[in-house]
């Protein structure tokens, strides 16, 4: 079996035994770590796991051609991750990354109508789905663990709050939310803060609830949510604060991204990007997760972000790593999606929640295990503009703690 000659030369982390489709069982050694039986039903799988692993595990797994006989799905993928590194040395999985990264401009150029098409593809399915697995204010980005007894719900109000505090809003500020979501980040900042917000967003379903939940929360005079992209928005904004946008932007478009919030972004004012990034430099979005999940998505790194900020003219005043609070948070979205697994099922079906297992369970894995982690970029034209150190955010979220606490008690 070509996979298992890849790896007995590159093996170095966990415990690793498959079982392929004649039933002869290869097992994989390396440093302690986790533990996982798999099983292949398909012979054809013996050469197109080695050659193509990006796209055809997962395609495997969702198709029921590979199960997991020891372990769960999130062990597995954790040795495959922490193993991912070690697999590039050989000689065909250089030669697909390289030719991945040849077509990286291909893949990352997200005009505007593709971009519509993109978001449609995973953010207009049903809303059903997201109540099944998000938090009750369906915020669909990583939360904020202040103490790892937070529930999902208490993590992603500690992220609001986080985000709020590095914006330093004021009453009647004009807050820009590009990629609003299903508007909770919005509502949550006007009714902090007293201040009005614009969203835009390109999913349909996004757009509606959205402004539902506005003027439910009786807010719909200075909360408003617009069906447009970023690139269409125009005015003068107080503040801009985009959470799990960026990502869907492509490479190729980060020059203008940042050009056009220098052109929206007053002068006096503030801009707070959280996005998913990488910590060892730029890389590739692998295939199923490009195919399946997010058609046009990729987590830059920094050095490609830097370049494009420091030609926009605007100034970085912040940059924080969220390191391991991605994990936490989809280890819980998936924790969700199993227990709801048979009603997501009726909504879709079973190869639908092997694809949507498949997708939390690796994504998990690249935060804990591989190189993912999310960076929080604070921008403003002027080095002016935020305070000289990080104090005026900590004391705000201690004051915060305290009140909660005594809530409690």
């Amino acid at each position: 079996m070509l996979l298992a000659r890849i790896l007995n030369g590159t093996f170095c982390w966990g415990d690793l035994e498959i079982i392929d489709a004649r039933g002869n069982r290869h097992r994989f050694t390396g440093e302690p770590g986790l533990k996982s039986t798999i099983r292949l039903h398909d012979s054809r799988l013996h050469h197109r796991l080695a050659m193509n692993p990006d796209l055809e595990f997962g395609e495997a797994y969702m198709n029921g051609t590979l199960t997991i006989e020891e372990g769960d799905l999130a062990d597995f993928l954790g040795v495959a991750v922490a193993d991912m590194y070690a697999h590039d040395r050989h000689w065909s999985q250089s030669l697909i990354r390289s030719l991945g990264r040849v077509f990286k401009v291909l893949t990352q150029t997200n005009t505007t109508r593709r971009a519509l098409c993109n978001v449609a593809h995973h953010y207009d399915l049903s809303g059903r789905l997201y109540d099944l697995f998000l938090d009750r204010d369906r915020q669909y980005s990583c939360a904020y663990f202040v103490d790892p007894r937070d529930t999902l719900e208490q993590a992603q109000e500690n992220k609001k709050h986080h985000i709020a505090g590095k914006l330093l809003l004021k009453p009647g500020m004009h807050v820009l939310d590009i990629g609003s979501g299903w508007g909770g980040l919005g509502i949550s900042l006007a009714q902090q803060a007293d201040v009005e917000v614009t969203g835009v967003t390109l999913s349909e379903e996004q757009h509606k609830i959205s402004n539902e939940r506005a003027k439910k929360a009786g807010l719909a005079d200075r909360v408003r949510f617009l069906m447009k992209d970023y690139r269409e928005v125009s005015g003068k904004f107080d503040r801009i604060v985009s959470v799990g946008m960026f990502e869907h932007v492509g490479v190729p478009h980060y020059g203008n991204y940042f050009q056009k919030c220098r052109e929206l972004l007053a002068r006096d004012g503030i801009a707070l990007l959280h996005t998913i990034g990488r910590s060892s430099g730029p890389g590739v979005t692998a295939a199923w997760m490009r195919k399946y999940i997010f058609p046009g998505g990729y987590s830059p790194a920094l050095s490609e972000v830097a370049p494009a900020i420091e030609k926009s003219g605007l100034k970085l005043t912040d940059i924080e790593v969220l390191r391991l609070h991605y994990a936490e948070t989809l280890m819980e979205w998936r924790r969700r999606f199993l227990a709801n697994w048979q009603e997501i099922s009726s909504l879709y079906d079973d190869r639908f929640c092997r694809m949507w297992n498949f997708y939390l369970a690796g994504s998990e894995a690249v935060f804990r295990y591989g190189d993912h982690v999310v960076f929080q970029i604070q921008l403003a034209h002027e080095h002016k503009a935020v305070p000289l150190t990080r104090d005026y955010l900590y004391e705000r979220e201690r004051t915060s703690n305290r009140d909660r606490q005594s809530a409690v008690a």
